[in-house]
C-alpha cells in the first residue's frame, strides 16, 4: 500500500489539513493517509502549545467528522522517547509494516530547511517527500538546490491548490474573539 505520511502539531486540523488530505488520496495517488500528531516541532516554540494527547483526541474528533476520508490516525511520536525525529518515525513504520511503501508529507516552507532536519539525506533517498504549495516559497528552487546535494532523492512537487489558512491565523483570530468555528476540520 502507498502511504503519505502527513505529521504536525495540528493545533488546530482546518479545512486547508483536510483539502491536503482529500488531495492525498484522491490525486495524488497514495491509498492511505497517516496523519501523525507530534508533540513538539523542533524548529517552534513550545510555550503555547497543548499536550501532545490533547492535540491528537482533537485530532479524533475531527477525523471522526469526516468518515468518508482515507486516513488513519497515529499517536506513535506522542509514545516514543524524545527525541521523536522523523527518520526515527518513518523507520518505525517501516519496521512495524514493511508491506506499505511510506512517502513524507511537508509543506514548501519545511522543504526550504529541509537540510536542518536530522537525517535528511536518509529520508529524501529512503522515503522521498510530497511537497505542497505554500505561500512565499519557491519549491523549484529548493528542490533544484538539495538535488544538486543529491540527484537521487526523492522530491515531488505536487500541483495542488494553495492552502490559504493557517493554524496559526487560526489560533490568533479566536484570541481575538472572532468566530474561526467554520475553518475547522
Amino acid at each position: 500500500m502507498n502511504v503519505a505520511v502527513y505529521s504536525g502539531s495540528f493545533n488546530p486540523l482546518h479545512k486547508g489539513h483536510l483539502a491536503i488530505i482529500r488531495f492525498l488520496t484522491q490525486k495524488a495517488g497514495f491509498d492511505l493517509v497517516y496523519l501523525v500528531v507530534t508533540p513538539q516541532n523542533p524548529f517552534k516554540q513550545t510555550h503555547s502549545l497543548p499536550a501532545g494527547q490533547d492535540r491528537f483526541d482533537a485530532a479524533v474528533a475531527a477525523v471522526a467528522r469526516h468518515p468518508e476520508l482515507k486516513v488513519k490516525l497515529l499517536d506513535i511520536e506522542l509514545k516514543m522517547t524524545p527525541p521523536q525525529y522523523t527518520i526515527r518515525t518513518l523507520d518505525t513504520l517501516r519496521e512495524l509494516e514493511p508491506q506499505n511503501d511510506f512517502t513524507l508529507v511537508i509543506g514548501a516552507d519545511n522543504l526550504a530547511n529541509f537540510a536542518g532536519w536530522r537525517y535528511h539525506e536518509r529520508i529524501l533517498l529512503d522515503y522521498g517527500v510530497v511537497v505542497f504549495p505554500r505561500k512565499g516559497y519557491h519549491r523549484g528552487h529548493d528542490k533544484a538546490r538539495l538535488l544538486r546535494e543529491n540527484p537521487n532523492y526523492k522530491i515531488t512537487l505536487l500541483d495542488a491548490p494553495l492552502v490559504t489558512i493557517s493554524s496559526t491565523e487560526i489560533r490568533h483570530a479566536t484570541a481575538a474573539g472572532q468566530d474561526m468555528s467554520g475553518w475547522l476540520m
